[in-house]
C-alpha cells in the first residue's frame, strides 16, 4: 500500500484528487491540506510515500515546500501552470500533471510513482522524530524554524502566539490550539489557556504558579489543566 497526501490551496482541486485516489486500490489517502504550512507539518508527522502537490499557492510554492521537507517522500506536482516544469524535475519530481487532470493521465503518474517506490528507489525515510517546528511570523510569507530545545515557553497574546527563547520573542499568526496540536506531547504541556511550556523547563510548582528554568516570568496554571499537569509530574517523579 502506498500512503499518500494531497496539498492544494483549492478545495475543488483536492476533491478531484480524492476521488481519483479512491479509485486506485493500492493508494491510501492519509491526509489533505489547503494550507502549505499545515501541509509541511503533516508531511513531517506522517512521512507519506507520495504527495500530490500544487505548485502555485498563495503563501508559498510547492517547490518551497519540497525544499523544506527534503527528499523523504516522492512528489507528483499538480498545477495549472507549465512554467515550473523544469524546476520541478530538478527536484526529482516523479511527474508533473497539468490541471484539469484527466484520470488516465493521473493513473499513469501514479503507476510511475508506485514503480519507483516499490523498487526501493525512494529515499529512506528518516525515523528520527523532528526536533523543530516551522512557524509563519507576522511578516507575510516568512517562515522561521524554531528548535524545540530553544523554547522557554509559548504564550498566547490576543491575535498572536509568542515563542519565548532566551532574549528573543518570535510572534506567529497561528493560534495557541494550532500550535499545541503541532507540538509533541512528550515534550510540551499546556498549563493555561494562554501558556504552553516544555515540561523539562519546569523548576517548581507553587500556589498555581510555575517557575521556569532561566526565566523570571511566573507562568500561571489554569484550573482545567492542573490535574493533567499534576498527574504528569507524579508520573515523572515515579520513573
Amino acid at each position: 500500500m502506498v500512503r499518500c497526501m494531497i496539498i492544494d490551496d483549492e478545495k475543488a482541486a483536492i476533491d478531484v484528487l480524492v476521488n481519483y485516489v479512491s479509485k486506485i486500490e493500492h493508494l491510501e489517502l492519509i491526509a489533505t491540506a489547503t494550507n502549505p504550512i499545515t501541509g509541511i507539518d503533516l508531511i513531517n508527522r506522517h512521512k507519506p510515500d507520495l504527495v500530490f502537490l500544487d505548485i502555485q499557492m498563495e503563501e508559498m510554492s510547492g517547490i518551497d515546500i519540497l525544499k523544506i521537507v527534503g527528499n523523504h517522500t516522492r512528489v507528483i506536482f499538480c498545477t495549472a501552470y507549465s512554467d515550473f516544469a523544469l524546476d520541478a524535475f530538478d527536484y526529482e519530481a516523479v511527474d508533473y500533471l497539468m490541471k484539469p487532470i484527466a484520470f488516465p493521465r493521473f493513473m499513469k503518474a501514479v503507476q510511475r510513482a508506485m514503480g519507483i517506490i516499490m523498487a526501493g528507489k525512494v529515499a529512506v525515510v528518516d525515523t528520527i522524530p523532528n526536533d523543530y517546528i516551522f512557524v509563519k511570523t507576522e511578516q507575510r510569507g516568512k517562515l522561521v524554524k524554531i528548535n524545540y530545545d530553544e523554547i522557554d515557553f509559548i504564550e498566547g497574546q490576543k491575535n498572536y502566539v509568542a515563542f519565548h527563547k532566551g532574549k528573543e520573542k518570535i510572534l506567529t499568526l497561528l493560534n495557541l490550539k494550532d500550535i499545541e496540536d503541532r507540538l509533541p506531547k512528550n515534550i510540551f504541556v499546556r498549563v493555561h489557556r494562554s501558556f504552553i511550556v516544555p515540561f523539562k523547563n519546569i523548576v517548581s510548582i507553587e500556589n498555581n504558579i510555575l517557575k521556569l528554568r532561566n526565566r523570571v516570568e511566573q507562568v500561571p496554571i489554569g484550573d482545567i489543566y492542573k490535574d493533567q499537569l499534576v498527574s504528569r509530574t507524579r508520573d515523572s517523579t515515579m520513573k
